[in-house]
């Protein structure tokens, strides 16, 4: 019964970073610096309103595209935030975490064949779903340009066969973030192109220089952009799953097709949690992002200290060091840090291939657990490397 299995899914493999993870975990006094989840709480007045949402019943199937006062606040937010503007009731579609944003994006845009250009080193997320809707992902080497997709690198890669453009900014895992410049160099070259633009913005809210800019922003671009957010990361809100699409009524209007028969609707009781944070905690990743700032300035000074090379994030919360790796694999070296150092970063080369020689860490984390991680880790490039 093997051959009864869809060759796209036989073909693709747990995601490097989960891999990684499951092989360490449950070893004893290993410290981990490895997963994107949040240390914080999901805010009190959040769960509170799901809390109330289960007594006052709000259990049952909701509208496909998600409660009409949920995607209003969306509607506000990203309004105020962003300066984007989409139609509550056409434009936005409540979804089961950004992942699934993507998966129906895909779906719904790409045929057989067609190529989806991405930044790489790239979260292993995207590939996988690229090649489930029959798409082809095209990894574009950022390494010499600060882990940034540019407009010469897109027009260098660009045939006949592309039809999307991945833009994964602030970008897991370097913490990349591309600037309004550098957006509308981007916008100036995709606008007259039928070319998709699928921008992931999971991490707005955690820009530290500046504010946040969306390519859907730019004149031109609205049109053929699917816009990707959601609640996770801003709102510490990993588990509750609540993403959402920002899209022209044309398109969401096939999107919400593909979302019907996928999911039905996202949990009831999350979207009215959400609902309360984007109503009265507009601003609720500020404090996080203040303290994830000190986090990353401590880490980026200690490992410069330790003289390794990387790029200052400017979003995020993730570094991305090229590490020495005495021709080994990356993997392996990684393998021996848990070994001889008791520390677990995630191997670069789950990043897909241009990510070896690099480690992600992961600063999500508190500062005493990050001390001792960059000890452990200074400790392992002194005595064995």
């Amino acid at each position: 019964m093997k051959l009864a299995i869809n060759n796209h899914v036989e073909n693709i493999e747990i995601s490097g970073i989960r891999k990684f993870y499951n092989m360490v975990s449950g070893q004893e006094n290993v410290l981990s610096l490895t997963i994107g989840q949040p240390d914080f709480e999901t805010p009190t007045h959040v769960k509170q309103a799901g809390i109330t949402a289960i007594q006052d019943n709000h259990t049952v199937y909701t509208p496909n595209a998600g409660i009409l006062s949920l995607r209003q606040a969306i509607h506000t937010f990203v309004r105020d935030k962003y300066a984007l503007t989409y139609s509550s009731e056409k434009e936005i579609i409540v979804t089961v975490g950004a992942s699934q944003a993507i998966d129906i994006t895909l779906r719904t845009i790409l045929s057989p064949g067609d190529e989806v250009l991405l930044p790489g080193p790239v979260y292993p997320g995207y590939e996988p779903l690229i090649r489930l809707a029959g798409g082809i992902p095209v990894h574009v080497d950022t390494t010499n340009h600060q882990f940034k997709l540019t407009r010469e690198l897109i027009k260098e890669h660009i045939t006949d066969k592309t039809k999307c453009v991945l833009l994964p900014y602030p970008s897991n895992p370097t913490g990349a973030t591309l600037s309004e410049l550098e957006l509308r160099e981007i916008a100036d070259e995709l606008k007259n192109r039928d070319i998709f633009v699928l921008s992931d913005e999971i991490y707005s809210e955690l820009v530290y220089e500046g504010k946040h800019c969306s390519i859907a922003s730019f004149p031109g671009m609205r049109d053929k952009t699917i816009v990707i957010n959601g609640l996770s990361k801003s709102h510490s809100m990993t588990g509750w799953r609540i993403g959402f699409i920002l899209a022209p009524e044309w398109l969401a209007s096939h999107l919400i097709k593909v979302h019907q028969y996928n999911v039905s609707c996202a949990a009831s009781v999350s979207q009215y949690a959400a609902l309360e944070a984007l109503s009265n905690g507009m601003d609720d990743a500020i404090p996080m992002r203040e303290q994830y700032l000190r986090r990353r300035d401590y880490c980026y000074n200690r490992l410069k200290k330790m003289g390794l090379e990387l790029e200052l994030p400017s979003g995020a919360f993730y570094l991305f060091p090229k590490i020495p790796t005495g021709g080994k694999a990356v993997f392996d070296v990684a393998i021996d840090i848990v070994d001889k150092a008791h520390l677990a970063v995630v191997p670069g080369s789950a990043f897909s291939v241009l990510g070896e020689g690099y480690v992600r860490i992961s600063y999500a984390y508190s500062m005493e657990t990050l001390e001792e991680g960059l000890n452990r880790l200074e400790t392992y490039f002194q005595s064995y490397l």
